[in-house]
């Protein structure tokens, strides 16, 4: 049985990245078009998918939007639509708000990014912009994914008071254009 959900589990995690491949970077890979919005229709991703040889159907897709760690995944209110809720490396306009961001956020990376960082600040490199977290935790997660970790503070509030703007997407990550080095600070919590 645990042979079984283990395999069962492999699968989803691939169809996952399968998904965040078409709905953030290469729609084009299977044949679908995203809205300027980033939304494309369900049953044309199903369809498409499944010609590709993804074995895919909406009761799996659900599963995958609902039980998605990162909540990488959104549909809308009919269900008939699903897009992914930042990571773009595509032109696309989420339609989020403007909102002024907690006092402080985070930015996990690896070790070896950090002189970069503190010569040029935080930039979106192939993303639509820079991803921040509210938590300590989770931005050590993401310097995991990177090599050695390494958590910047991110002066949010005072960005915000000097007219940039922030963003939070669907999933609670935090975005913003750019973060200049003068709001970075070394994170000395451990």
């Amino acid at each position: 049985l645990s042979e079984f959900r283990d395999a069962l589990e492999g699968e989803i995690t691939s169809i996952s990245k399968f998904l965040s491949l078409v709905l953030r970077h290469q729609p084009e890979t299977i044949g679908i078009e995203l809205d300027q919005n980033g939304w494309t229709d369900v049953e044309t991703l199903l369809k498409k998918a499944n010609s590709y040889g993804i074995k895919l159907d909406n009761e799996t897709l659900k599963h995958i939007v609902e039980t998605n760690s990162k909540k990488r995944f959104a549909f809308n209110d009919t269900f008939d639509r699903i897009r992914a809720s930042q990571g773009h490396s595509i032109e696309i306009e989420l339609g989020y708000t403007s909102q002024k961001p907690p006092e402080i956020l985070f930015h996990g990376t690896g070790e070896k990014s950090v002189q970069s960082i503190l010569d040029t600040g935080l930039q979106k490199q192939n993303r639509q912009q820079v991803h921040l977290s509210a938590d300590l935790e989770t931005a050590i997660k993401v310097g995991q994914r990177h090599g050695k970790p390494f958590v910047f503070k991110v002066l949010a509030e005072q960005m915000f008071n000097d007219k940039f703007e922030f963003f939070i997407s669907d999933n609670g990550v935090w975005l913003t254009d750019n973060v200049p080095t003068k709001y970075l600070k070394q994170n000395d919590e451990k």
